[in-house]
């Protein structure tokens, strides 16, 4: 009897009951209201800090390279004239300093004039031309192409030939900020070649401002903008004992400088990173705005950076530059763009 009437009576009630709940919070809405209690929050937002400390910091910069044989160099002349010899046969072996040719240069001069006294009588003798003759000689070792013919017109600065030196080089790209920590480089590197011999030490270091692109706009006439990521070059060259090919991959490892027991903070607490930047000192009342101060930068190893005036050890500096108040606030006026849980929305 009770599993038969009770029990199905039982369910039906309850069902109802939360039938009619459910259209009560739909139609109504749950009570959400709050009390005024009289306890006000006391947590606040604190910024990170960071006190400045030492280290002994090394500024070793590591640039992506790879080996590439080093370009003919030109031959050219220093004399306008005519090419009176050829002292070297094409495709010969040159050192440094090898005449290559000679470059024959005849200028007129003017008669000389003579009168006779006596008779009145004037007499014109004509001068031989004046005569220059120099050698143009290899600015390099290695093997000459030599494309000029004998007895033709060639004028100064005119590309007589050229000298393949068969010598290669490591070279890599830099970008901006390795450009920066590479100003007043030794002249000398660590190299490690991909599947090559141990490191090995390359010598004439050189670093230059990258090639401009063909049909690339003056930056400068864009107004200074641009999106390129390498701004200079490094090239070293390889010793002639080192096997290597060019294409094959290495890595170049330049130290520019190390100090031992500097004051260090990390790069993120800094605005900027060469030379001079700003940090946000914290003082030491709770309630007291954070003090921009400028000061003095000297070696970086990317994670930290040596404050050369300006910090002592101890001081707290802000461990993040804190961004300007007119980039964190929010656009409200604009629909598309407004926050919000900011604009209050």
């Amino acid at each position: 009897m009770v599993r038969r009437y009770v029990f199905p009576a039982l369910r039906i009630v309850i069902w109802a009951v939360i039938a009619v709940a459910l259209v009560r919070i739909a139609f109504a809405g749950a009570d959400v209201s709050t009390e005024a209690t009289g306890v006000e929050p006391t947590g606040r937002v604190v910024e990170p800090t960071v006190a400045a400390a030492t280290a002994t910091i090394t500024n070793a910069v590591t640039v992506r390279a790879s080996v590439v044989a080093d370009p003919a160099v030109p031959v050219r002349a220093t004399l306008a004239g005519t090419v009176s010899k050829l002292l070297v046969a094409d495709g010969q072996r040159v050192e440094v300093g090898t005449p290559v040719l000679e470059v024959r240069q005849e200028t007129p001069q003017e008669p000389v004039t003579r009168t006779d006294p006596t008779t009145g009588e004037t007499t014109v003798t004509e001068r031989r031309p004046k005569v220059v003759v120099e050698q143009v000689k290899a600015a390099v070792a290695g093997t000459l192409s030599l494309p000029t013919l004998k007895d033709q017109v060639v004028a100064v600065g005119d590309t007589v030939g050229q000298v393949t030196p068969g010598t290669l080089s490591v070279s890599g790209s830099l970008s901006p900020d390795q450009q920066y920590r590479l100003v007043g480089a030794p002249a000398e590197a660590q190299v490690t070649l991909k599947g090559g011999p141990a490191p090995f030490t390359c010598t004439g270091l050189r670093i230059g401002a990258a090639a401009q692109p063909a049909g690339d706009p003056d930056p400068a006439a864009a107004g200074g903008a641009s999106d390129a990521t390498t701004s200079g070059t490094v090239t070293c060259a390889l010793p002639g004992e080192v096997t290597a090919f060019p294409g094959l991959g290495a890595d170049l490892q330049i130290v520019n400088g190390t100090a031992a027991d500097a004051v260090v903070v990390p790069v993120s607490a800094v605005q900027g990173t060469v030379q001079r930047g700003n940090v946000w000192v914290v003082a030491d009342a709770d309630d007291a705005e954070p003090e921009q101060r400028a000061v003095g930068l000297g070696l970086t190893d990317g994670e930290v950076v040596q404050v050369t005036e300006g910090l002592a050890v101890g001081d707290l500096v802000l461990q993040f530059v804190p961004v300007p108040a007119d980039e964190g606030e929010a656009d409200c006026e604009d629909p598309m763009t407004a926050d919000p849980m900011v604009c209050g929305r």
